[in-house]
């Protein structure tokens, strides 16, 4: 190449060797940043750096930059739009990728499906859907994430779920190869697709039914009405604990008296008792000493072990 990516230069770490031996190998339009804030790309705003942060600038950038990691040995971390994430205050040691560039973001209709990036916001894939007269995944609307990070948690709401409503799924191995599959052989359970533990979503094409705008839109905001009539504005990272079988969390976690309960800037919001919130001042050891606190209570008071749902990554 001519031209090598730029490094937005922060102060010098071991990072250093890998970022400019990427930079080498990719294309100039790639991003590459050191030491790289993360608690900006979450949507908790709350946790440490990431050594090296990559935005390829397309699949044949990132099949370079899977197989440097590889040949580095160095830890890989892939993140949507921080949606479902707590990151400790340590930050993360190695690579964090993130499918933001225009090229992984594309939405197109094609008669009764949805092609997408996985850099895709869900929000745009609902409103394109609309547009066309598209119903099924009205849904993904108010999930604050991109296709990646629904396809990897297997993300819900309103009773739906992503990969419902999925036709097929491309994807790309640590070897940099890539591959499409069927929904039939790509197995998702609840709020996980265990495939995409060990590989990293490109896009998908989701299923939808044709019918009215019109219709797609009164869906739509009937799903907005009552999200938000139920759910924080605050700053969050959605659901903090899956579901036990016997009771909804938000339900459990009222029943305990800890909506309003604090440790530091972190609160258990007073609209649903599943939702911490981030009043401006919240540190990622507050969210997980608050979260400590409503497990021990639902284990020592129901005999309840709550499980997180939200992603905890990083070191303290």
């Amino acid at each position: 190449m001519t031209e090598i990516a730029a490094i937005m230069d922060c102060p010098s770490t071991s990072s250093e060797p890998f970022a400019h031996e990427l930079a080498r190998r990719v294309s100039p339009a790639t991003v590459i940043r050191r030491d790289e804030p993360l608690a900006k790309r979450t949507t908790l705003r709350v946790g440490g750096s990431a050594d090296v942060y990559v935005e390829p600038a397309g699949e044949a950038d990132l099949a370079e930059l899977v197989k440097l990691v590889a040949e580095r040995d160095t830890n890989l971390f892939v993140l949507g739009r921080g949606s479902n994430l707590l990151v400790r205050a340590g930050g993360i040691r190695g690579v964090v990728i993130c499918l933001a560039h225009p090229s992984f973001s594309t939405v197109e209709i094609i008669g009764e499906r949805i092609r997408c990036g996985a850099g895709a916001k869900l929000k745009l894939v609902a409103v394109e859907a609309k547009r066309a007269g598209l119903s099924g995944v009205e849904f993904l609307e108010g999930i604050p994430g991109s296709v990646g990070g629904a396809l990897r948690m297997n993300a819900g709401a309103m009773g739906s779920w992503a990969f419902e409503v999925v036709d097929s799924l491309r994807f790309m191995d640590y070897a940099g190869r890539i591959f499409e599959k069927p929904v039939a052989e790509v197995p998702a359970e609840y709020r996980a697709c265990p495939l995409l533990k060990t590989h990293i979503a490109l896009g998908a094409v989701f299923k939808g039914r044709l019918t009215t705008r019109a219709d797609v839109e009164t869906r739509m905001n009937t799903f907005s009405a009552k999200r938000w009539a139920s759910q924080p504005s605050a700053p969050s990272a959605g659901c903090c604990f899956k579901n036990p079988v016997t009771i909804p969390a938000g339900r459990l976690i009222q029943e305990l008296g800890l909506k309003g309960a604090r440790v530091g800037g972190a609160m258990v919001s007073l609209e649903h008792g599943n939702f911490i919130v981030n009043d401006g001042s919240a540190t990622a050891k507050d969210v997980l000493n608050l979260m400590a606190l409503i497990q021990d209570r639902a284990r020592t008071e129901r005999g309840i072990e709550l499980s997180p749902e939200v992603e905890i990554v990083g070191e303290d």
